[in-house]
């Protein structure tokens, strides 16, 4: 039983009261944003990681960069960067969504873990960038209310998968490696929900999750950040179906992937990524029924065509989702992959005024 008092009182509770009033819409994708500007190297890297590596920096105290020093990284795609180094962009793209009509924006952060910023050699940034991407997000969103009262604005501090899985081995060879361990998605995740929170961030969400077990590690690693407030913040969980099977990456259905968290008590569970709206239909069924918890989906505008780009309209994909929505399914909705403020508009006005799914009340063993 989550006992901790709010951190937040009177945000966590005007989250819950609009929850109980109607669906409430997410933003869209981050990503297919940033590809519209182009960016090209020097964008990503700015003045402080002009050469590839942070100058404010160095791995030990005796080490000076310079030439060949092997500090340097490509940096470019690491959406994560432009936080600190195109803050303009970032903050841009939160109040287009937030224009659209999103209730909920979601922080800048999703490689943001020490494990994933490893690839581009600064894994030392992941608490600074959860904490500048949460304080991007929570800027745009009390501009947007200030604008709107009536409306107000949330920021979920999105928690990524990480680029390694706890479940499985990556090397077909040998079925029982590992590359990672609990502990070590633990310590990453609460340096990572620490800087979300320190950021101000309204909810934390462990999203995109095709990794049961990096999901728990997630989970746990909040509840000790929480535990070492003293006040907790609502929590939400997002998974994704990977394939035509019906199951995500560890093997689990969306009924399996409930009952395997549904001891965190989250706020909300869902599902993102992967696939497109109507492929994900069947799967959010499910969770409606089973889960005494909100149910959001915020799925892909379709499947990658040749190109690598996502073809379903903002039409098209707010008509699949406006029929979850009058089947009862939903109570939170958006985008992922390849939408747009578009997109999220189209959303939002097709969900208006459609109620919200009620909460089943479920039989308990006696």
């Amino acid at each position: 039983m989550n006992t901790l008092p709010w951190l937040n009182p009177i945000r966590a509770e005007t989250l819950q009261q609009r929850l109980r009033e109607r669906i409430l819409v997410i933003d869209g994708a981050m990503g297919t944003m940033i590809q519209q500007h182009q960016l090209q190297e020097a964008d990503y890297r700015g003045e402080r990681f002009a050469e590839g590596y942070d100058r404010l920096w160095s791995p030990n105290a005796g080490h000076a960069h310079g030439d060949g020093c092997g500090c340097g990284h490509d940096q470019r795609g690491n959406n994560d960067l432009l936080s600190l180094t195109r803050p303009d962009i970032v903050t841009g793209i939160h109040r287009q969504y937030l224009d659209a009509g999103a209730d909920l924006v979601e922080t800048n952060t999703f490689n943001s873990t020490t494990i994933s910023l490893a690839d581009y050699g600064l894994q030392h940034l992941a608490r600074e960038l959860n904490v500048e991407g949460a304080r991007l997000a929570r800027a745009a969103c009390d501009e947007a209310e200030a604008r709107d009262p009536s409306q107000p604005r949330f920021v979920i501090g999105v928690l990524g998968p990480t680029s390694r899985t706890a479940s499985l081995s990556p090397d077909v060879n040998r079925p029982g490696f590992r590359a990672i361990g609990f502990d070590e998605l633990r310590v990453a995740y609460r340096e990572a929900a620490d800087g979300l929170i320190d950021g101000g961030a309204d909810i934390l969400m462990v999203e995109t999750v095709f990794d049961t077990l990096n999901a728990k590690a997630a989970l746990f690693a909040i509840e000790e950040a929480f535990d070492a407030r003293g006040a907790r913040l609502p929590v939400m969980v997002s998974g994704t179906i990977t394939d035509a099977s019906g199951r995500t990456l560890s093997g689990q259905t969306a009924e399996a992937f409930w009952y395997s968290l549904r001891h965190a008590q989250p706020l909300a569970i869902g599902l993102n990524c992967a696939l497109g709206a109507k492929d994900l239909r069947v799967h959010i069924d499910v969770l409606a029924r089973v889960a005494d918890a909100y149910v959001s989906c915020h799925p892909n505008a379709g499947l990658p065509n040749a190109f690598g780009g996502y073809d379903e309209t903002p039409d098209d994909m707010a008509a699949v989702l406006r029929s979850f929505a009058e089947a009862g399914l939903l109570n939170l909705v958006g985008g992922c992959c390849g939408t747009t403020p578009g997109h999220i508009a189209a959303i939002a006005a097709a969900v208006a005024g459609v109620t919200r799914r009620e909460l089943p009340t479920l039989e308990t063993a006696a």
